[in-house]
Order: structure tokens, then C-alpha cells, then sequence
């Protein structure tokens, strides 16, 4: 095992951790997410300057961004003071954890064919194992809670699972026009904020949306 896959796997136990606290906490959530956004907003504000010269342009970009996440931060703690919307959120959270899990796993494991040019560490095996562990973990536990399932569950994990490769692919090609590897250091073997929760900015608000819709 190497170090970078044993601290992927250390700083991945801990950030299970912290979300099951968060979700066991209010006031640790709102703090984390305070955190969370700013830093994320810092990240992103510095990706860009990378590539994008005009002042103006940068101004607008960074400011969509910054809008994009207040609301989805001011959404996410409304939505968690009711306890269905709760464990709709936290399972969706656990299904785009598991798609970034299982697409490293897979692409490790089976390597094979690139998926794109974007991320060249991509590869099909890694995005049939990101649709497969998030399929599992969110019939897991939608059963857990719901004590049924149905095609639709299989269907709102598959779409989570794709937005959240989307928005894997997004950033990184934000990173290639800026020629950074990571977005930050944040944490170790991981990269930056924004390296973890690239894939759920888009897939968590995707997901919820076609869980809605579906139902």
C-alpha cells in the first residue's frame, strides 16, 4: 500500500467522522459549512486567477460562485431541520462520497480504457465503480430508513453518481487551464476543499432534484 493510498484512506475515515457529527450536530454543521464555503470560495477565487486575466470577468465568475454557495449552504441547513429532508440529504451526501470512492478503487484496480483527455487518470472502470458504489450505498440506505425499494432509488443513484463525475470533470478542467494538480493542501492525499466536494457541489443538488421529479 502506498503512502498516498494510506492517507487517502486515513483522511477519508476522518471525514466520515466529521460528517456524522455534522448531521448529529446543528451547530457543528453550520460552522463546518461557514468554513467549508469560505475556504472553498478562497480556493476557487485563486483557480481562476490562474487563466483568466480580466478583472471584470474574474469579478463576475467569482461572484456567481460565491451565490452558488450561500445558496446552497443557507439550502442544505433549512433542508436539515426536517427529518425526512434530513436523511434524503445524507443519503444523497453518502452516495457522492461513494461515487468518488468507488471511481478511485475501480480505476486503480481495473485501470483500462481513459474516459477523457480532461483527467487523464479517469478511466471507464472508475465510472462504472463510482455508478456501482453509489447504486449500493444509497439502496442500502434508503432501505435502512424507508424499509423498501424500489427502481427509482437505482435511478436517483445513477444520475447522483454522473453529476458528481460531471463535476469531478468540471474542476478539472478548471485545474488544467490553471495547471495545478490540486486546488489546495487542505487535506493530505486529498488536495484541496474543493477536490473533495468538486463532484458534490453538482451532484448532491442533482440528486435531490431527481429524487423530487422521480418520486
Amino acid at each position: 500500500m502506498t503512502v498516498n493510498l494510506k492517507a487517502r484512506i486515513f483522511t477519508g475515515l476522518l471525514l466520515f467522522i466529521v460528517v456524522f457529527i455534522i448531521f448529529s450536530f446543528k451547530f457543528f454543521l453550520v460552522y463546518s459549512l461557514i468554513v467549508l464555503g469560505i475556504l472553498s470560495l478562497i480556493e476557487f477565487t485563486s483557480l481562476i486567477n490562474y487563466f483568466i486575466k480580466k478583472s471584470v470577468v474574474k469579478f463576475l465568475i467569482n461572484l456567481v460562485f460565491a451565490i452558488y454557495i450561500l445558496f446552497f449552504c443557507t439550502i442544505f441547513i433549512i433542508f436539515l431541520d426536517f427529518l425526512k429532508l434530513k436523511i434524503i440529504i445524507f443519503s444523497l451526501l453518502m452516495c457522492c462520497v461513494f461515487s468518488d470512492i468507488g471511481g478511485y478503487f475501480f480505476g486503480k484496480l481495473f485501470q483500462g480504457p481513459k474516459l477523457t483527455k480532461i483527467s487523464p487518470n479517469k478511466t471507464l472502470s472508475g465510472a462504472f465503480g463510482s455508478i456501482f458504489f453509489s447504486v449500493l450505498i444509497f439502496s442500502l440506505l434508503m432501505f435502512y430508513y424507508t424499509k423498501s425499494i424500489n427502481l427509482n432509488i437505482f435511478i436517483v443513484a445513477i444520475i447522483t453518481s454522473l453529476a458528481c463525475q460531471f463535476g469531478d470533470l468540471f474542476f478539472s478542467y478548471l485545474k488544467r487551464l490553471a495547471k495545478v494538480k490540486d486546488t489546495g493542501n487542505f487535506f493530505p492525499g486529498h488536495g484541496g476543499i474543493l477536490d473533495r466536494i468538486d463532484g458534490i457541489l453538482i451532484g448532491l443538488p442533482i440528486g435531490f432534484l431527481s429524487y423530487v421529479f422521480i418520486k
